[in-house]
């Protein structure tokens, strides 16, 4: 025999081996559909997910889907990282777990996120003097950011220390005192405020003479 005829012999005898094959993996993907059912992807975790941190296209990077037959997928089972995208875990997830829709929650929002304040803020209302001045020639200040201005009473026979206490803070928020009216002058203002800003608010309204709001710009 030849050189092409041995070389001919050879390329028959792969195309056989790789026929064979296929008709095995087949008869065996066969016999595992009769036995268990059709295969369904289901989405596995190849790394560990932490409970409560959102997953994202980093985390998602952590998922993958795979074929299992239809018999052992779990209630729930998710079947792609599309669908855990934008969610929480509430608990961890160990590697090598199915990933499934009951473990999965909206991530949990800052109250002052939820509003767009930004980490840390929480809305909080104090009384402030002079509010009608916000509004002059028809101005909306709901929305703007402004400075809350601190004048304390004086001391013996000193004049009053004026200071900002709160700068470039939103005003989410103005109308009338808690009692529904503008006694003495003064109104309700809700302002996104950190917990040191409110604290330093809530105490100045007790000692402080006036508590006014400066619009910024």
């Amino acid at each position: 025999m030849g050189r092409r005829g041995r070389a001919l012999a050879f390329l028959l005898a792969a195309l056989l081996a790789a026929a064979t094959a296929a008709a095995i993996a087949d008869g065996y993907g066969a016999s595992v559909v009769r036995g268990y059912g059709e295969l369904r992807p289901v989405l596995v975790a190849v790394e560990d997910l932490k409970a409560g941190e959102e997953i994202g296209p980093r985390q998602a990077a952590a998922l993958e889907s795979r074929r299992i037959p239809v018999r052992f997928v779990p209630p729930g089972a998710l079947s792609g990282a599309a669908e855990a995208i934008g969610l929480a875990p509430v608990g961890t997830v160990p590697a090598g777990s199915y990933l499934l829709a009951s473990q999965l929650r909206p991530p949990r929002l800052d109250p002052g996120d939820a509003l767009g304040l930004g980490e840390g803020r929480h809305p909080v209302e104090i009384a402030v003097s002079g509010a009608e001045a916000l509004m002059v020639a028809g101005a909306q200040p709901v929305g703007d950011r402004v400075d809350v201005v601190v004048t304390a009473e004086p001391g013996g026979s000193g004049t009053g220390r004026t200071y900002v206490a709160a700068s470039s803070v939103p005003l989410l928020a103005l109308g009338p005192g808690s009692d529904g009216t503008a006694a003495e002058g003064l109104a309700a203002a809700t302002l996104g405020l950190t917990r040191g800003q409110a604290l330093r608010l809530i105490a100045a309204e007790s000692f402080a003479r006036r508590v006014t709001l400066l619009p910024r710009g």
